[in-house]
């Protein structure tokens, strides 16, 4: 990790985010309030156990959020992209960290200090009620989440990660690959499969022509069939 005089404006201003309820004043108080972070492929962000600090938003990059299951086995729980919350849980819960946050690729994050945070937010009830909707949201596709992980078989559960991808990241200027590139572990852990039944599924829908493979990248040739292979569970 790195401590750089980075922008708070992504986070802050940005349209998409809850803090477009607040004055100037009020986001000028924040961004004097925060410390943003340079993590490198691959670093830690915050790991379960920690005790968190502020509420922490990624302001560039992508980043996996995972638990350890049995015999080690990381379950990927979220993925976050700008300018989405993260581990803020366990801050507004005044909980330790349940999960590890790893930066997917070369990622900046920027942690709004908690007093500063609650002082708006108890002088701005609608940054209140912003924050509640895009948690209760998050919750809301957490437990459809779930259910699709726990009741849908292989190709099922695979069909619906490679759609939420691609929903998350989009794709790359030729409208087709995923832009992001995960290992097949990491595919693996967001679709709770072994690594090896990932392998042979995403093979098995190359084969199909449902998909291109080219290491870790994943076009999308047939939308409509991997979307039906989802539907079907």
């Amino acid at each position: 990790m790195q401590e750089r005089n980075y922008n708070a404006d992504n986070c802050i201003d940005n349209p998409k985010s809850v803090f477009t309820v607040l004055t100037l004043k009020e986001k000028e108080y924040l961004k004097q309030n925060y410390t943003c972070a340079f993590y490198k492929k691959g670093e830690i962000i915050f790991k379960e156990g920690d005790k968190p600090i502020g509420l922490m938003c990624l302001s560039e990059g992508k980043v996996k959020i995972f638990k350890e299951g049995v015999g080690g086995r990381e379950q990927i729980v979220r993925m976050a992209k700008p300018v989405g919350f993260i581990g803020y849980r366990a801050l507004f819960a005044e909980e330790n960290h349940t999960a590890t946050g790893v930066a997917i690729e070369d990622s900046v994050a920027c942690i709004i200090d908690k007093d500063s945070l609650y002082k708006v937010m108890r002088s701005n009830p609608e940054l209140a009620i912003s924050v509640v909707k895009s948690f209760a949201s998050e919750l809301g596709f957490s437990n459809h989440r779930t259910v699709t992980l726990t009741q849908k078989h292989i190709r099922g559960r695979l069909a619906e990660s490679l759609i939420f991808l691609k929903d998350t990241y989009g794709y790359e200027d030729d409208e087709m690959t995923i832009k992001i590139y995960l290992s097949r572990e990491d595919v693996a852990n967001l679709s709770n499969m072994t690594t090896s039944n990932a392998i042979r599924t995403l093979s098995s829908f190359a084969q199909e022509g449902v998909i291109a493979i080219d290491g870790r990248k994943i076009k999308i040739l047939d939308l409509q069939k991997l979307e039906r292979i989802s539907d079907l569970g």
